[in-house]
């Protein structure tokens, strides 16, 4: 490939997280990029080829042939690069000179959810499923946690559609870089989304678009 978007992805959050705004811009855009699957069951990921494009040795990764082979980590970071390198009317975001409030609003949701959501369900899904010995005080810890951060992902929406934007708010990164997460609810203990109607309804909203069910399929069966 020597154009085009090259990225490096497992079927987790994080690599979901790409994935669909891939495919949006793909939709949108016509942007081409290629897939390459990391088993990070193998610990492909830190192998010293990867440790070059990435020293944390985890995925996401992209190369951007299209600027000089380009390397990006760390998901939310290539979210906003795509954005700004490749949503040039802004369908998923907000200019930052021109709108600043806007873009600002939505840098705090990625934020939030970059530094709060991925974190604390991570840790509750890894001792949910993943644990050598059960833990419950870790597991009652960051189940809690997670619905906490869900808590206030519902107060936020009680009266809008999205998480940034104006009025009710329009579909984003904001909500690109959480709703991956949300997805996976029962891996970290939660039998039902019922408990936060208008984050249920968000999520759903968000996955009937083409674009993110596309983005979601593309990398297969999840881990």
């Amino acid at each position: 490939m020597t154009s085009g978007i090259l990225y490096y992805a497992a079927p987790t959050p994080n690599g979901h997280k790409v994935s669909v705004f891939l495919e949006e811009l793909k939709a949108a855009y016509a942007l081409e990029y290629e897939i390459k699957r990391i088993d990070i069951t193998k610990g492909t990921q830190k192998e010293p080829w990867f440790i070059k494009l990435n020293p944390n040795g985890r995925i996401p990764v992209i190369i951007d042939h299209n600027r000089n082979d380009f390397v990006v980590f760390e998901s939310a970071a290539i979210l906003l690069y795509l954005q700004q390198h490749y949503d040039k009317e802004n369908k998923f975001g907000f200019d930052k000179d021109t709108d600043p409030d806007n873009w600002s609003e939505m840098l705090q949701w990625i934020f939030f959810a970059h530094g709060g959501v991925g974190p604390m369900q991570g840790q509750a899904n890894f001792f949910y499923n993943y644990a050598t010995e059960d833990i419950p005080y870790a597991k009652k810890r960051y189940h809690e946690e997670t619905k906490r951060l869900y808590g206030v992902l519902e107060i936020r929406l009680q009266d809008r559609d999205y998480l940034a934007g104006p009025g009710r708010g329009i579909y984003s990164l904001a909500d690109i870089n959480v709703i991956p997460w949300i997805r996976f609810y029962k891996k970290a203990g939660i039998e039902s989304l019922d408990e936060w109607p208008h984050l249920k309804a968000w999520v759903d909203r968000s996955f009937a678009r083409a674009g993110f069910q596309a983005g979601i399929d593309v990398l297969g069966k999840p881990l």
